[in-house]
């Protein structure tokens, strides 16, 4: 793990379009911006923690599970048949 010291207004480049900025430092707090681009995803670790928990939940279900839930299609068939 690199570890950086930086004050107020500081920055730290990430790669070549990822900038991370202290914004604000309050008692054991600090407060960062991010500038990402778009198709790049930013996330709190426990909400990317809780995104993959679920993502794996989800890989778990069959496409005969799928398909069971599915309503009828309009001609009364089961969608896929």
């Amino acid at each position: 793990m690199l570890v950086l010291s930086r004050q107020r207004d500081e920055s730290i480049i990430v790669g070549d379009n990822v900038q991370i900025t202290i914004v604000d430092i309050r008692g054991d707090k600090v407060r960062l911006g991010i500038q990402a681009p778009p198709h790049i995803s930013v996330h709190r670790k426990e909400v990317f923690d809780a995104i993959q928990r679920e993502n794996r939940k989800a890989a778990g279900v069959t496409s005969e599970d799928l398909a069971a839930a599915a309503p009828p299609q309009r001609d009364g068939q089961p969608h896929g048949k």
